[in-house]
């Protein structure tokens, strides 16, 4: 059955339970976060029993329970951008609670789909060394490759594009701003995005920081790649034409 997405949405977040049709949406890296990232993403990690206390910027900061990894909402305190889109969750990692400076941090725009980002948390909390990597950058490219997506042909070895073109992720230079324990001026981390028309505004970013281990880039990867759809009951409006509804409920 053909399933045509409603023209207009509303401006405010939807709660989940809420009255009305469930879309079920695809491909994954369009289907924005019903507006709702705060929440999903903070319910994730309330299940994973990570504390959280509001701060005096008007944030929102998780701790695991080790001490070790941190979850940060900051869309209040506009720290700087990604893409022209400010920065809504910072994540970041160290070696030893004792540590005064973090290993590596990880950054995200609001329109990034909840569900990567989760499972991004949920890949993190589950290493024993959050801020130790052990694999090489190929293990980024080959689960996009595996499910779909193809190397850019001039750099086969450092970045890779949905079949649409538009998404991608990328080994390049770090934005300013985004901090790493690597002291090195020069600085090379994963950048991911998505972008539904060419020279049109990105829809989402990500920016992880030199140290980021390329294993937990790669579970990024995998989720923003996967071709299961998502639960939706508004999407952006940048991309209402050109996500596909599996069905509706």
């Amino acid at each position: 059955m053909e399933v045509h997405l409603p023209s207009r949405y509303p401006d405010r977040p939807i709660h989940p339970n809420s009255p009305g049709p469930v879309y079920w949406v695809t491909p994954r890296h369009l289907a924005g976060n019903d507006g709702a990232l705060a929440e999903r993403v903070g319910d994730t990690l309330a299940q994973l029993d990570w504390r959280m206390w509001p701060t005096a910027r008007d944030t929102l900061l998780y701790v695991s329970p080790d001490g070790l990894c941190g979850a940060e909402w900051i869309l209040a305190s506009y720290p700087f951008e990604l893409g022209d889109l400010p920065v809504a969750w910072q994540v970041s990692a160290r070696s030893h609670t004792d540590s005064a400076m973090v290993g590596w941090n990880a950054y995200f725009t609001a329109d990034v789909p909840h569900e990567v980002l989760a499972d991004f948390l949920l890949a993190l909390d589950a290493r024993a060394e959050p801020a130790e990597g052990f694999d090489g950058p190929d293990v980024v490219l080959e689960e996009l490759c595996s499910r779909g997506w193809f190397r850019d042909a001039d750099r086969p070895r450092s970045a890779a594009f949905d079949p649409g073109f538009s998404a991608g992720i990328s080994l390049e230079l770090t934005p300013p701003l985004v901090r790493d324990a690597d002291p090195h001026p020069v600085q090379v981390g994963w950048q991911a995005w998505a972008q539904p028309g060419l020279d049109e505004p990105y829809l989402w970013c990500a920016s992880f920081s030199a140290s980021v281990p390329h294993d937990l880039v790669a579970v990024f990867a995998s989720s923003l790649a996967s071709p299961s759809p998502v639960p939706r009951r508004r999407v952006p409006a940048s991309t209402e034409d050109r996500l596909s509804v599996i069905r509706r409920s």
